[in-house]
């Protein structure tokens, strides 16, 4: 299966990781989310 790069979205994320607010990432079903969310746990750990 193609990985599709959604690093726009995942430098967002670590950008603003640290300032106190919550992120909600929303979508439809399986536009990614979860993959996101675990680039994001992967790159910040």
């Amino acid at each position: 299966m193609k990985e599709i790069n959604r690093d726009f979205y995942l430098n967002q994320l670590i950008k603003k990781d640290g300032n106190g607010q919550i992120k909600v990432i929303t979508g439809i079903k399986r536009c990614g989310k979860s993959y996101l969310l675990k680039k994001y746990f992967i790159s910040i750990y």
